[in-house]
Order: structure tokens, then sequence, then C-alpha cells
């Protein structure tokens, strides 16, 4: 799968990147076309990570494809619209499906290739683990940033 391209909703041809879970049982493929790539601190993204922050990068839904083990996807949430999907096995969070069933945030650890995006933010910093401390120079917003 590394260096196929993905064939977006546009019609146009982008590389793709692989990603899996922890165990391998789902793995998915993704345009390497995100549109925002942030750090969220909030305590639901704690909780569902089990670190610090989640860092994600969004694209939308339709350039996220599973290629296999979509039956091992476990749901929490809505799955026709806002829903998380991890792993059934091992229990990793591999994406958020967000923006009423319109985007995807990709957990960035869960990807296998390099993505061409970087995190541009800190998010949700006003409910941040108090043990972290945030080193880098990235911007901080106490809750979402204006305009991701």
């Amino acid at each position: 799968m590394r260096g196929a391209t993905v064939s977006s909703p546009e019609n146009s041809s982008a590389r793709a990147l692989t990603g899996k879970c922890l165990c391998g049982a789902v793995q998915y493929v993704v345009a390497d076309e995100f549109g925002y790539a942030l750090n969220c601190h909030c305590s639901n993204c704690r909780r569902a990570t089990g670190s610090a922050f989640k860092p994600f990068a969004g694209i939308e839904r339709g350039k996220l494809r599973v290629a296999s083990g979509e039956h091992m996807l476990m749901m929490f949430g809505d799955p026709s619209a806002a829903h998380d999907a991890h792993c059934k096995a091992c229990g990793s969070l591999l994406y958020s499906v967000v923006r009423e069933g319109a985007f995807a945030h990709v957990t960035m650890g869960t990807l296998v290739d390099e993505p061409s995006i970087r995190p541009t933010a800190h998010i949700f910093v006003g409910s941040k683990a108090r043990w972290f401390t945030i080193t880098d120079d990235l911007p901080q917003f106490d809750e979402h940033v204006v305009g991701g």
C-alpha cells in the first residue's frame, strides 16, 4: 500500500498514507491532503488515547478508507454522524468522524507513513492535564482554534 495513490472525490490523485491499529487487525488508507492538524488536550481526547493530548489531522471523510479489518471496528457515538472508531481487539483509537460526518480526524500516532502536515496549534488547553507542560512554541487556545 505504501506509495499508492488514493482517488479523492474531486478526482485528483494524492500520495496515499497507510495507518493501522496496534495489533494490525484494522488498516486504513488516507490521502495525504489533510486540511489541518492540531494537538487536542480536552479530557475526552486524553481518556480516548490514555495520553496528555491527541495529535490529529483533519480531512474530508471520503478521503479515508478502511483497507482491511472493517469488521473489527468498534464505534463510540453515532455511527452515521459523529463517532470514534476503535479496533475491537486492541482498542486503538484510529480516527474520529466529526462535523456531522463530513470530516475525519485521523490520530497521527496510528499513521505508518509520514504525513506532510504537522500540528499547528494546541487546542482545549484550558482543560489540559495539570501534570503536563507544553514546551513548544505552537499557539495555544483555551478551547477550539478559530476556523479549524
